[in-house]
């Protein structure tokens, strides 16, 4: 594309700004947001220097058909319906996670890019991390080695993301801390060059999913006429056919000394860790990234410290860049429509793993 390419954004939240700020860093036009609540397009619009706004995506299909993307800002319920929505109407689509509600949902978004012949790519935001960037240089040199084992974990002492709103509500999130902070299990997976998942057994909890003493300090406000039926915490194990593993701890609210948020993996030639501590659940400001190499030098143990670029925004601005760079052919897309549907499979998994207390195959 020789033009800047032009993304119109369905959804007016938070996460907008990320959007916007990582689209325009890789040379695109936001033209258009979206937003069916009374106001809310035309709030943004005005914020970010966004030219139209629309209180419904029908209308803003129509009215800006010259789109070449969009991106899509809204609870998970509706990424399936809204993105394909988008295929079929002849736009790259640039999604948040979780890519779909299951794995169902992702095999018909990934149907319908390869019958559009359009783009299809996910908010995996912590592949872009400089730490995370870093890493990936060192096992795609060889250093590393072949990552035998690894260990995903994103835990939450506070962070119950409101009660009652769409975030508690399996029908409209699809599931809680596993499904919102798929981040860690994706890095990991990501890290091991996504092979082939054998086995999955689950175990996720629910103690203190009602408990306003774990509210965390951001999210939606409460609706004590919501609904609150997803987990509180997921722990589990996935053997692959490769014979490497990967052991994974995610939760909103359990009894830990602060919030953690890491990747350490056991490779042939070194092992490795990618984290972020929070001093406060949530914060990203008051963050602590590392990213260390665990190597055997001259008969000796060495750690190595990596010292990338500071961000604060946890990749989500360089995120957005690539899906750019990537339609304009300047860098490959940090990730495919194939590995989320890999990973959804695996997070279905556990979920019905945790119901039959059965591991599950998915050989």
């Amino acid at each position: 594309m020789s033009k800047a390419i032009k993304v119109g954004v369905i959804g007016a939240g938070g996460m907008l700004r990320y959007h916007v700020e990582g689209f325009r860093l890789g040379g695109a036009e936001v033209v258009a947001v979206a937003d069916p609540a009374p106001g809310a397009a035309a709030r943004a619009a005005s914020h970010w220097g966004i030219p139209k706004s629309f209180d419904s995506v029908e209308a803003m299909l129509k009215d800006t058909s010259d789109l070449d993307a969009v991106s899509v800002i809204v609870p998970n319920k509706f990424h399936k319906e809204l993105a394909v929505r988008a295929l079929e109407a002849g736009k790259h689509v640039f999604c948040e996670k979780p890519p779909g509600l299951n794995a169902v949902e992702v095999e018909e978004m990934i149907a319908a890019a390869k019958k559009s012949g359009k783009q299809l790519q996910f908010n995996f935001n912590n592949r872009s991390r400089p730490e995370s960037r870093a890493m990936m240089q060192y096992i795609a040199d060889g250093t590393v080695g072949k990552i035998q084992s690894a260990q995903a974990k994103w835990c939450r002492r506070t962070g119950i993301p409101g009660f009652g709103g769409w975030f508690t509500n399996k029908a409209l999130s699809g599931g809680g801390p596993l499904i919102d902070l798929l981040h860690m299990v994706d890095l990991a997976l990501y890290f091991m060059d996504y092979p082939a998942p054998a086995y999955v057994l689950g175990q996720t909890f629910n103690d203190f999913i009602t408990d306003k003493q774990f509210k965390g300090p951001w999210g939606i406000p409460d609706r004590a006429d919501g609904v609150n039926d997803v987990e509180s915490a997921a722990h589990g194990l996935i053997t692959f056919q490769t014979g490497q593993i990967l052991s994974f701890q995610i939760s909103w609210a359990e009894m830990i000394k602060r919030e953690e948020v890491s990747v350490v993996f056991q490779g042939t030639k070194a092992g490795g860790k990618v984290e972020r501590l929070f001093g406060r659940d949530g914060v990203d400001e008051t963050a602590i990234d590392t990213c260390e190499l665990y190597v055997q030098e001259n008969g000796r143990s060495v750690n190595r410290t990596i010292i990338p670029e500071r961000c604060e925004d946890m990749g989500r601005i360089g995120s957005a860049t690539n899906f750019i760079n990537a339609l304009k052919g300047s860098e490959k897309p940090l990730n495919t429509p194939d590995q989320a549907l890999k990973l959804m499979r695996i997070i279905d998994a556990v979920y019905a793993s945790a119901s039959t207390k059965k591991p599950v195959a998915l050989v």
